[in-house]
């Protein structure tokens, strides 16, 4: 055993998979447009079952239907015939998966399945099975051969029904109209969901934590400010609270260019006059955005009235994922 034949069976393996798949094409067919028609029609919720690896397959699909706009779930087969059938109500559609269509567990529930007159839809690798014939539409997933060399191990098979899931998950999302946005609300957790979420209102410095110092205050004090507060800025603003300017370390490196006296020269003198501002209630991906179109490292954040509310800066977007 050397490199180059590890090498050359695992190609076998993918050109074998990747066979399988493209097998599905043909498979997109009537059946399938009933299968999707079936779930766009559910009330309640798809309840996808399978044993074995077909229900570590299932799980997927009812994790990805569920993230993509069409609620579902999986319930174990065997544990199914012990109660978990009371997770199936009559507004449901059942997913059954099986690749011989034969599966003892799955088959000692149609029964129940059939009482309770919801859709079953199958995938099969045999669609003269057993399941198949009972399902109310089945997609036929088989495949010629598996990437095993034993042609035992469910490999292709596997795969095949996976792509099929998929098939049919996003198809329904496309019509649903699912977007972006919806999928932010099922991942909060995630970082497309920090980006489509997350609003600067949970990332701001607020009170005693915002850098601001009034006119007229002198670039050594409002450099203590900077120091205190550890945002790398400090707003100047007047007796109203309302922003005149802002100064940064940019703007400090450049009045030391000029040989500004720091304990003599009023902040006002170096300050940037007419800074860019922010409102309240803005995605921390758009406060990014106008981060990076202006190379700016922080921003102030004002009401209607220019008042000053709050701060941020570059690391508390990056602390708070949306980088």
């Amino acid at each position: 055993m050397n490199d180059t034949v590890l090498k050359k069976l695992g190609l076998a393996v993918l050109e074998t998979e990747c066979a399988a798949v493209d097998a599905l094409k043909s498979r997109i067919d009537d059946d399938f447009v009933r299968a999707c028609h079936f779930m766009l029609e559910c009330e309640g919720r798809v309840v996808v079952i399978g044993m074995g690896k077909s229900g570590h397959v299932g799980g997927k699909i009812a994790a990805t239907l569920a993230s993509t706009g069409t609620p579902a779930f999986f319930v174990h087969p065997g544990e199914a015939s012990h109660g978990d059938l009371g997770m199936i109500t009559s507004k449901d559609v059942v997913l059954a998966l099986s690749n011989s269509g034969e599966t003892d567990e799955i088959l000692t529930i149609l029964p129940i399945i059939k009482r309770l007159h919801v859709p079953l839809i199958s995938l099969t690798g045999n669609p003269d099975s057993t399941l198949a014939r009972a399902a109310s539409v089945n997609i036929h997933v088989g495949v010629q051969k598996e990437a095993c060399p034993l042609d035992l191990a469910p490999t292709a098979s596997t795969t095949a029904a996976l792509a099929m899931g998929d098939a049919l998950a996003i198809s329904l999302l496309e019509v649903r109209g699912f977007t972006a946005d919806d999928f932010a609300r099922s991942h909060p957790g995630g970082k497309l969901g920090r980006r489509l979420l997350l609003l600067i209102d949970d990332l701001l410095h607020t009170g005693e934590r915002v850098p601001k110092v009034p006119s007229g205050t002198l670039i050594c004090d409002a450099l203590l400010e900077m120091t205190q507060k550890g945002l790398g800025t400090t707003a100047i603003v007047d007796e109203h609270d309302s922003v005149l300017g802002i100064f940064t370390d940019g703007d400090l490196r450049r009045a030391l260019d000029h040989d500004i006296d720091l304990h003599k020269t009023p902040i006002d003198e170096v300050m940037t006059r007419k800074p860019t501002l922010i409102s309240p209630g803005l995605l921390a991906a758009e406060a990014l955005q106008i981060m990076d179109a202006g190379k700016f490292n922080a921003l102030l954040v004002v009401d209607a009235d220019k008042r000053l509310i709050g701060a941020l800066n570059m690391h508390d977007l990056l602390r708070a994922g949306v980088v």
